[in-house]
């Protein structure tokens, strides 16, 4: 056997509690006092296709732990930054309570859940579950308003209701956009046929919506992209994972060809930190049971880490202009 001068704890992703990025966990909100609470909502009880996505909390804490970064931070080779450093607090608040069956107290929970957070003063990140979760979600986050929705996905999610259920995973947006205290919305990555109803679209135009799909996103270039979004306002981000092309997340209930590659969300995200602040996001429908490689709930973990990174990183830079500026004075 070999012998070391000094043995480490590596903290291997296959070793220990499987929480998102290996984080501490906060099982109590009441007990909450961090930065970021990440937390999960189990809910695909608004699936108009393929279930499973209830499991997609899970799938992306799994996935996470290929890149937990630890207590030291990330390095990004390609910007030469250290992101996630150990100045902040994340912790995994673990997931909301479903009750099997009851759609609308499922959702009550997550509403309840999320005021909570932001009454603890921590930035929530959100896995899901379907799209439905994002209206409870909008509601828990009335306190932080007034703001702006980015959704990056396959779908327009406008539908006013089918057949009277007005809060599935095709409604959230529009939803949304009934909260008085969300302004503009954006919605990138939109594509495909059966994403919407001409008549949801013209509602959506209608309300001020900005709408691109992947092609014309590509034709226009990011910068363009980005300045059609306010400079120096809040925002909440909303990512469905079949915003993503299938051939790189196919664990999705609702999969549609031509969608965003990985770096293209990754350089779209960091420009969106960097346009203005980020009160919060989340990550929903991914569904493991349709992937087997759980390759869907590692890019569904990394896009999630890439924007906490993102967001955190414009944190710390206020933080050392906010003290240069004090040492002036």
């Amino acid at each position: 056997m070999v012998k070391h001068d000094e043995k480490q704890v590596l903290n291997l992703p296959f070793t220990g509690i499987c929480t998102f990025g290996k984080y501490p966990v906060c099982p109590d909100l009441d007990q909450l006092d961090a930065d970021v609470a990440v937390i999960g909502v189990p809910n695909d009880m608004g699936t108009q296709w393929k279930s499973g996505a209830r499991m997609g909390p899970r799938g992306i804490r799994e996935g996470s732990t290929l890149y937990s970064f630890g207590l030291d931070g990330a390095y990004d080779i390609e910007n030469d930054i250290m992101y996630l450093g150990p100045d902040w607090k994340v912790v995994d608040c673990g997931d909301v309570d479903m009750v099997h069956g009851d759609f609308m107290q499922s959702h009550e929970n997550t509403e309840e859940a999320i005021r909570k957070i932001v009454s603890k003063g921590a930035m929530p990140v959100i896995l899901g579950g379907d799209h439905s979760i994002t209206a409870a979600v909008g509601k828990g986050l009335e306190e932080l308003g007034p703001f702006h929705v980015i959704q990056i996905d396959a779908h327009l999610d406008w539908a006013d209701h089918r057949s009277g259920q007005r809060y599935g995973h095709g409604s959230c947006i529009r939803r949304l956009s009934e909260m008085d205290h969300v302004q503009k919305i954006f919605q990138f990555g939109i594509r495909g046929i059966s994403s919407s109803k001409k008549e949801d679209v013209d509602a959506a135009r209608e309300y001020g919506s900005v709408i691109l799909s992947p092609r014309q996103m590509r034709k226009m270039g990011l910068e363009q992209v980005l300045e059609q979004i306010p400079a120096g306002e809040k925002f909440y981000v909303t990512i469905d994972i079949d915003g993503i092309d299938p051939s790189i997340a196919p664990g999705t209930g609702t999969p549609s060809p031509g969608g965003l590659l990985y770096d293209e969300v990754n350089e779209l995200l960091e420009g969106i930190a960097k346009r203005g602040e980020v009160i919060g996001f989340d990550l929903v429908e991914v569904a493991p049971p349709y992937d087997p490689t759980g390759m869907t709930g590692q890019v569904a973990a990394r896009i999630s880490l890439d924007l906490l990174s993102y967001v955190l990183k414009e944190k710390e830079k206020k933080r050392e202009s906010e003290k240069a500026f004090s040492a002036q004075l």
